[in-house]
C-alpha cells in the first residue's frame, strides 16, 4: 500500500483533518490503559507513537511498510520499530501488557489468526485495544478492506480467545454529525453513476485507484464547500461510548 493513499489520512493534508482527528482520537482514549511493555500493532506513521509511548515502559511498533518504519526509527531513536506482515507475529508468549491496534484488521486477511495471536504474546491480566470502522456507518465498499464488522460480529471473533471482552464506540458530537451526513450525500451523488453496482462486483485490485481518486476528490469539494467547519474538528470532537450502531468506529477492549 502507498503512504499517499487516502486509505492512510495525512495530518498534513487539510481535507483529511477530519479522519485524521478521528484516528487520533483513539489513542487519547487509549491513553488510561497503556501500562508496561506496549506493542502497536500496524503502527503507520506513528500518529500515535508521543502520546502513547511515554506511558509505558517500552514501545515496539510494527507495520508493513518498510519505508515508514525507517522514518519512525529516525524520528523516534528511543523507541523499536519493525517492519513486517502479520500474523504470526515475531514475539514469544506473554510478552506484553499493552497491545493497540488502530484501524489494523479489517486489512488483515487472516482476522481469526490475528486475535489468536494477539491473545498468544499478551501476558496474563494484559489488555489489548481494537479500533476498526462500524460498517453500519460506512459509506461504500472500501477497496482497501478485506471485510468491515458491526459490534456483534467482532465480539463475537473476540470471545472465540479472550474470555472478557468490551465492546464500545467512537462516537462524534455535532459537528463531525454534521461532516458526516456531507459525506454521505456526497458519496451518494457519485454512487448515482454506478448503475451496475461495480462497486461490490468487481475485484478489489480493480476499485482501488478510482477509488482513490474519488476519494481525494470529495474530501477536497466537502473542504472547498465548508472549510470552516474541516479545519475546526479536533479529536476532542469524538468520545468513547457504549455500543450503537451509531459510533463511527468499534472500539473493542479485550483482557486476557
Amino acid at each position: 500500500m502507498s503512504v499517499y493513499t487516502t486509505e492512510i489520512a495525512s495530518d498534513k493534508i487539510p481535507s483529511d483533518n477530519v479522519i485524521h482527528q478521528r484516528l487520533l482520537s483513539a489513542y487519547h482514549q487509549a491513553k488510561p490503559f497503556i501500562s508496561g511493555q506496549l506493542l502497536e500493532l500496524g503502527c503507520g506513521e506513528g500518529r500515535g507513537v508521543e502520546l502513547l509511548a511515554p506511558l509505558a515502559d517500552s514501545y515496539i511498533g510494527i507495520d508493513k511498510i518498510k519505508s515508514v518504519i525507517e522514518n519512525l526509527e529516525s524520528k523516534f531513536p528511543d523507541y523499536q520499530f519493525m517492519s513486517g506482515v502479520f500474523p504470526p507475529f515475531p514475539f514469544e508468549d506473554n510478552s506484553f501488557d499493552t497491545i493497540v491496534t488502530f484501524q489494523v484488521i479489517e486489512h488483515v486477511k487472516d482476522d481469526e489468526g490475528f486475535i489468536k495471536e494477539i491473545h498468544r504474546v499478551l501476558k496474563p491480566g494484559g489488555k489489548a485495544l481494537i479500533t476498526t470502522p462500524n460498517i453500519k456507518m460506512t459509506l461504500s465498499r472500501n477497496p482497501w478492506h478485506e471485510r468491515e464488522y458491526t459490534g456483534d460480529e467482532l465480539a463475537t471473533l473476540c470471545k472465540r480467545y479472550f474470555d472478557k471482552v468490551e465492546m464500545k464506540g467512537i462516537a462524534g458530537n455535532e459537528k463531525v454529525l454534521e461532516y458526516h451526513e456531507r459525506n454521505r450525500a456526497s458519496v451518494q451523488r457519485i454512487m448515482r453513476f454506478d448503475i451496475f453496482d461495480l462497486q461490490h462486483k468487481l475485484p478489489a485490485g480493480l476499485l482501488r485507484i478510482p477509488y482513490d481518486i474519488l476519494n481525494r476528490i470529495n474530501r477536497n469539494k466537502l473542504k472547498e464547500t465548508d472549510d470552516d467547519l474541516v479545519k475546526s474538528i479536533t479529536f476532542e470532537d469524538f468520545s468513547l461510548k457504549d455500543q450503537t450502531e451509531q459510533n463511527l468506529d468499534l472500539f473493542c477492549l479485550l483482557t486476557k
